[in-house]
């Protein structure tokens, strides 16, 4: 349950919280991490800390342990946001740019869209800086020539328009399912298939709002198809290529995990324990060394290709592997072929 509330001309968000009946134990920080949207663990554990989060109306610390039936009550205050998001200049790197929009390249950690918790340092505050003279500002200063987004802790392309025109006619495309998106991810186990199609309605999880999963067809939830073909196999992991035929969020990881091959480190959607393999110490060390390196799933929007809205030209872009995705690869290919000796 959320409301918003004014104290003293503040506007604060109250929300509720009851753990349900088949709680496991749980830090608090921990549990209202998958419940709440667009929050970072500091500013969770600082609210706590503070007395803005109270569990049975008691002060807890962070490490307290949610149980069945506990009721969480979250305050936070509102960001005032006049006018709409604050500009912040923001290094950005534009890979493609002209007077219609432009495609950027975003790296891991970077959140899209301000929230709670997270009202300044997003993607949107950068561009309220970088667009600041353009007419798109006038039109949704709230969210400035975004036509689609991919999660903060997935890297790679994304378009921007820079015209009222140019939004309605790349978001034309989109809807139109028009738009080339290729990705490359590091799923867990070996597919039996060189290629293959995943299709499953998908919305919201019941009891994390954060999360997706997938439902039976026709039961709720928006049609999401994701086709894939296999780009390297290393035993128990393996890297494929996905071509989006929708654009669903977290698509892509919760077809994979839908499947039984979640995203090599996906916190979210179990990819971050040994998902397959073997029970040797060893080989468990392995792994979570890799964590370490890409502590994230690991998802990379590598190719974006559209109509230029104005010209009619086809306009794609590459970008390349991220650095902490490519160093997992080396591993994995140096253990697949035996060059890597494990301690």
């Amino acid at each position: 349950m959320k409301e918003e509330k004014t104290i003293n001309n503040e506007v604060y968000l109250l929300q509720t919280i009851v753990a349900d009946p088949g709680q496991e134990p749980m830090r608090l920080d921990k549990f209202l991490m998958g419940r709440l949207e667009n929050v970072t663990r500091n500013r969770v554990q600082k609210a706590i800390d503070e007395g803005w989060i109270l569990v049975n109306d008691k002060n807890v610390k962070s490490n307290h342990k949610v149980k069945p039936g506990h009721t969480i009550n979250v305050r936070w205050k509102k960001q005032k946001t006049e006018g709409g998001p604050i500009a912040q200049e923001m290094d950005l790197d534009i890979r493609y740019e002209d007077d219609a929009f432009l495609i950027l390249h975003k790296p891991a950690g970077l959140v899209v869209h301000p929230g709670i918790g997270n009202h300044d340092g997003t993607l949107v505050n950068g561009l309220v800086h970088y667009l600041n003279s353009l007419s798109i500002m006038q039109q949704d200063s709230e969210r400035p020539g975004i036509v689609h987004r991919i999660d903060k802790n997935t890297t790679g392309l994304m378009i921007v328009a820079k015209t009222e025109e140019a939004m309605s006619n790349i978001a034309k495309q989109f809807f139109d399912h028009s738009i080339v998106r290729r990705y490359q991810a590091l799923v867990w186990g070996d597919l039996k298939e060189d290629s293959g199609t995943i299709t499953g309605h998908i919305d919201r999880h019941p009891r994390h709002r954060k999360l997706r999963q997938v439902y039976p067809e026709g039961d709720r939830g928006k049609h999401a198809v994701t086709h894939y073909k296999v780009l390297e196999r290393f035993g128990y992991v393996t890297l494929v290529e996905c071509q989006l035929e929708t654009g669903r969020t977290h698509q892509i990881r919760v077809h994979f995990k839908h499947i039984g091959h979640p995203l090599f480190g996906d916190v979210e959607y179990g990819g971050n324990r040994v998902v397959k393999g073997t029970v040797f110490s060893k080989y468990k060390h392995f792994v979570l060394n890799c964590f370490k390196l890409l502590p994230r799933q690991a998802l990379h929007a590598k190719t974006i290709g559209l109509v230029h809205p104005t010209t009619g030209e086809f306009i794609e872009q590459n970008s390349e592997l991220p650095d902490d995705i490519d160093a997992v690869l080396e591993r994995w290919r140096a253990y697949t072929q035996g060059r890597l000796v494990l301690r």
